[in-house]
């Protein structure tokens, strides 16, 4: 491969990267932890993707229904 090949692929990289939101989100979205309860459905209507929109006690947390606020107590 030459360097020219391996140079473009990386710009290529970093631009879909900065497309997708950027490093940071990316991160923030594959450390999302799971909520580790057994959760009821209607839980499901509660979406949020950081732990600020959810209320007070609540965090952010992924489940099989996308990532819901829940009570951490």
């Amino acid at each position: 491969m030459s360097i020219q090949f391996l140079l473009r692929l990386l710009v290529l990289c970093v631009l879909l990267l900065q497309a997708q939101g950027g490093y940071q989100r990316w991160k923030k979205l594959q450390s999302r932890q799971s909520c580790g309860k057994h959760i009821k459905i209607d839980l499901c209507q509660h979406q949020c993707e950081y732990d600020q929109e959810c209320q007070a006690n609540n965090i952010c947390c992924s489940a099989f229904c996308g990532n819901i606020c829940m009570n951490v107590l």
